[in-house]
């Protein structure tokens, strides 16, 4: 039972029960229905006798004035207070009507006495040279107007302007005039000449707020008195009837009594109360009554048992009851309490604290106590419950932040301590941290290494196995149960199964019996039916042993960490490939040339986007030229680094047949478009364009000093030249790869030699934290750099430009470009003519011989003679031969035709065709390029050692 409602029931007048009784019993007359009779039903109708009605009132006459019954009693006790109670009531009403009237006469004379002397008019006629002549009609008229006996206008001293008596106006007021002059309303109760009356006196100010008069208004006490006596008849016909109602309720109340107890006297009366002071001590709810001076009066059994106090501690004060001194002192506090929560013992007390004197008792205090023991164990375990789920939150957002096994397996430890356990490590298996493949469903025998731990104390002493090492769990152990299994295990320190895998492990024991831990839960990391490892929680500091709740919310964490885990497994295997194919689609090392020195550095994006599509290359071409190559194929991952093998490819294929820079992009472009469609009809992507790329595509002479170059929607190149000045070339744009329809434009210019020619893509120049225009500026800076290496350059450009990790792939290509001596390179013209040939021949081996390579006159001049003749006969005007000497030599013959030869095999019979078959086979390499004037034919030979 709650609160003090009961108290109440239990104190309350026994005769209210009959009083319930004759209230129904009157309502169902009053629906038409009558008492049943003597052998009668409840639900039968019918009029009762007459003559035993009659008896029936007759007998409650007699009984209702004698004094030994308890009707009667209460009859003559309820009587004399119902007089004395309508005596009481009227004098207090006949005292209230006085008091209301004069209440009214004070408002009401304040109020006319206030607007008459705010009036408008008011201040300028008592400043006129007549005052009553302007304020006498005014007051009249305000009196009559509202209601009051009197209305009059008084100068600062009292002398009267107007007054209804006109013989007193210019008499001196009698009364508290120096109030009202010293600027004060105020109402009193006059009692004086020329009558007494209920007046109210205010100030009249001028604009400066000068007290320049006084208005005064009041009712006569006469009138006042009128007022009560026109409502004392009232009031004496109220009393008189409330007292007849009265007394008849009284005689109802007592004839219902008088039923209900059946005319029992006190004794019997007496035993009742036995009985209601039994259900007293019988409620589930501990009662105190104290007194005034805290001293224990009544105290029923619950309160006993609650507080612990002996039978006989009535009386006692309360520093004498052995309480506890908490309880004791919220007891003693004289406040009001209301279900304050207060420890007594092994218990939890609800208490409640209410001074009696608020219901009309005599002073003291009353307590009530209940068990909220179990209660506060239910409200604890909720409290749990909620920070398990809090727990659990917070896991699903800090666990998996990133796709690192590592700071996964971490962060997972991080969450469980201390909250939850006060060691956790985690332990993953070998084949998932090296990206092979792994098998599905329970696994034995597999090695496993340690990737996290984390304790409640620093440092994780208690720790068998460091982070990174590999941990060996033997078939006894639960940790290799649950591989096995693939189920859970929570165990203590008693239990068997941790008895015989310390018995075999004598170093863990040793740890285990140092750190105090008490138990453990085993939980297998399973994903995707795959096993992944294993995860170890222990406690030691916390007292509680893990229980199963602990054991869900275990199970729950290590869930959510292996589908992390997984993603990380999955996203990390695919990034290996497409990193493995990238890096070899990639050059590895440049190849050897002599027409420019080169250097590159490649920088892979965050892990996180995947590998990009970014590509670079250096491409030796005939003739001592060189190209070099940087593009960038849109989107990440294994099909974008696929996409760029395939593009790189090309651009080699097509850079062998020696095309022109803008000729090869559009080459490229053609590619490109084949690749989206056939994209685009495996369903692979939704939309066109899916499939894209840029380029920049140079081609270096080192004879010449000629640089040309096209570019397919990539940035254009920096140029550093030996001045230490650096710019960006005006390289046409061009559209990207993929578009279609547009055509590419090649720009020549003339490098001086050790100029600096800078490729690179837009992950170098361009981030979140700076714009394309900054990054080239830094870019141009970085590239003059005095006294620098290639390689050295490489670094501070990429020290300069991408200091953190780049948000998309980056590639630099840094060439320096040198030239060919002039003594290194010989040139004839060569007329149209076959007779001509020998002279060529000659001049050829003289060259060599000035060369120091007479080892390879009598071939060189074979290819020779074989290749002027071959353009004089089929050729076309002008017909030039050079030959170079560079790292092979190399032999070239030009012609304005052009149709380019090609190897053919000849028969037994033919006379030709056997010309290009000699060459290929007296050389190491061969080809044709067009020029924009006709073709060369070209060959390159091995110089002997030394050469």
């Amino acid at each position: 039972m709650h609160g003090f409602g009961w108290l109440s029931a239990l104190g309350r007048p026994l005769w209210h029960a009959p009083r319930r009784l004759w209230a129904d019993r009157r309502r169902g007359h009053q629906r038409g229905h009558r008492n049943p009779g003597p052998g009668r039903d409840a639900g039968e109708a019918g009029p009762a006798p007459r003559r035993a009605a009659g008896r029936s009132w007759k007998a409650f006459l007699a009984s209702l004035f004698s004094l030994r019954t308890v009707a009667g009693q209460a009859f003559v006790w309820q009587l004399t207070v119902l007089i004395l109670l309508a005596a009481t009531a009227m004098v207090t009403l006949v005292l209230k009507t006085t008091n209301d009237a004069q209440t009214d006469a004070r408002h009401r004379s304040l109020a006319v006495a206030e607007g008459f002397a705010h009036s408008p008019g008011v201040v300028q006629a008592l400043q006129s040279p007549d005052p009553t002549a302007a304020l006498q009609p005014l007051a009249e008229a305000a009196r009559e107007g509202s209601g009051v006996g009197f209305v009059s206008v008084l100068s600062k001293r009292g002398i009267r302007y107007t007054d209804p008596v006109p013989g007193l106006i210019g008499q001196r007021a009698q009364g508290d005039i120096g109030r009202a002059a010293a600027g004060e309303s105020f109402t009193e109760l006059f009692k004086g000449k020329p009558q007494s009356a209920v007046r109210a006196l205010v100030p009249v100010t001028d604009a400066d707020g000068t007290v320049i008069g006084i208005v005064s208004a009041g009712v006569q006490t006469v009138d006042v008195g009128a007022t009560v006596s026109r409502q004392l008849p009232v009031l004496v016909g109220v009393a008189a009837g409330s007292l007849v109602l009265a007394a008849s309720g009284a005689a109802l109340v007592s004839r219902r009594l008088q039923r209900q107890t059946h005319g029992l006297g006190p004794v019997e009366m007496t035993r009742m109360y036995e009985h209601h002071d039994a259900v007293l001590h019988s409620v589930r709810e501990g009662v105190l009554i104290l007194d005034p001076e805290k001293r224990l009066i009544l105290a029923n059994d619950e309160a006993r048992q609650l507080l612990g106090m002996r039978a006989s501690a009535e009386g006692l004060p309360l520093g004498a009851l052995g309480l506890a001194p908490e309880m004791a002192a919220l007891l003693g506090s004289g406040r009001t309490v209301t279900d304050e929560v207060h420890p007594s013992g092994s218990r939890l007390l609800a208490v409640n604290l209410r001074p009696t004197t608020v219901h009309g008792g005599s002073d003291g205090w009353v307590a009530t106590l209940r068990d909220t023991t179990e209660l506060s164990a239910l409200a604890g375990r909720a409290e749990e419950a909620r920070e398990r789920l809090k727990l659990l939150n917070e896991g699903s957002t800090r666990i998996g932040s990133t796709l690192d096994l590592g700071r996964t397996s971490q962060e997972l430890a991080d969450v469980a301590v201390p909250r939850l356990a006060d060691f956790v490590s985690v332990n993953l298996l070998e084949t998932l941290l090296t990206g092979d493949e792994l098998p599905p469903g329970p696994i034995t025998g597999a090695e496993l290494r340690r990737v996290a731990h984390r304790s409640v104390l620093e440092g994780t002493p208690e720790a068998l196995v460091e982070v990174g090492d590999v941990v060996f769990y033997p078939e006894e152990s639960p940790q290799a149960r649950c591989l096995a299994t693939g189920q859970s295990e929570l165990h203590r320190v008693a239990d068997p199964a941790i008895d015989a895998w310390l018995a075999t492990d004598p170093a863990r024991l040793a740890k285990g019996r140092a750190y105090g831990f008490h138990s453990w839960i085993e939980v297998p990391l399973i994903a995707r039916g795959t096993t992944l490892g294993v995860v170890d929680f222990a406690r030691s500091r916390y007292p509680e042993s893990f229980e199963a709740d602990d054991l869900a919310l275990a199970e729950e964490l290590v869930a959510r960490t292996a589908v992390c885990l997984d993603n990380a497994w999955r996203f990390n295997r695919e990034r290996t490939a497409a990193l493995t194919l990238q890096h070899s689609l990639l050059p590895r090392r440049l190849p050897e040339q002599s027409a420019v020195e080169a250097a590159f550095r490649y920088l892979p994006a965050d892990p996180r986007l995947g590998v990009g599509g970014d590509w670079f290359d250096v491409i030796p071409l005939s003739g001592a030229r060189v190209a070099l190559v940087v593009g960038d194929v849109v989107g990440h991952g294994i099909h974008a680094s696929a996409t760029m093998g395939r593009l790189r490819s090309a651009v080699r294929t097509l850079a062998d047949v020696d095309l022109a820079p803008d000729e090869l992009l559009t080459q490229l472009d053609d590619l490109v478009i084949r690749l989206t469609a056939e994209s685009e009809s495996d369903g692979e992507f939704a939309a066109p364009g899916d499939v894209g790329a840029t380029c920049l595509y140079a081609v270096y002479d080192p004879v010449s000093g000629g640089c040309c170059l096209a570019r397919a929607g990539h940035p254009a190149p920096a140029v550093a030249r030996p001045d230490d000045t650096a710019a960006l070339l005006d390289l046409p744009a061009g559209p990207p790869l993929g578009l279609g329809g547009l055509p590419f434009e090649a720009m020549e210019t003339v490098l001086p030699e050790g100029s600096l020619l800078a490729l690179y893509t837009d992950g170098l120049v361009e981030s979140r934290a700076r714009g394309m225009d900054a990054g080239l500026d830094a870019l141009q800076q970085a590239l003059t750099a005095p006294g620098r290496s290639l390689d050295a350059l490489c670094d501070k450009v990429v020290e300069t430009l991408l200091p953190d990790r780049p948000a998309d792939d980056a590639a630099l290509l840094l060439a320096r470009v040198q030239r060919l001596d002039t003594e290194r390179v010989a040139t004839w013209d060569v007329p149209a003519d076959p007779a001509a040939v020998a002279g060529v021949r000659t001049d050829a081996v003289r060259q060599l011989s000035a060369w120091g390579l007479e080892d390879i006159a009598f071939v060189t001049e074979l290819i020779v003679s074989e290749l002027v003749t071959n353009a004089v006969r089929y050729g076309a005007a002008p017909i030039r031969l050079r030959l170079i000497r560079d790292r092979a030599l190399i032999c070239e013959v030009s012609d304005g035709n052009n149709t380019a030869p090609h190897l053919r095999r000849a028969r037994v019979f033919d006379e030709g065709g056997r010309g290009l078959l000699l060459v290929a086979q007296l050389t190491q390499r061969w080809g044709t390029r067009q020029t924009t004037s006709g073709k060369v034919i070209w060959c390159e030979q091995t110089l002997p050692a030394g050469g």
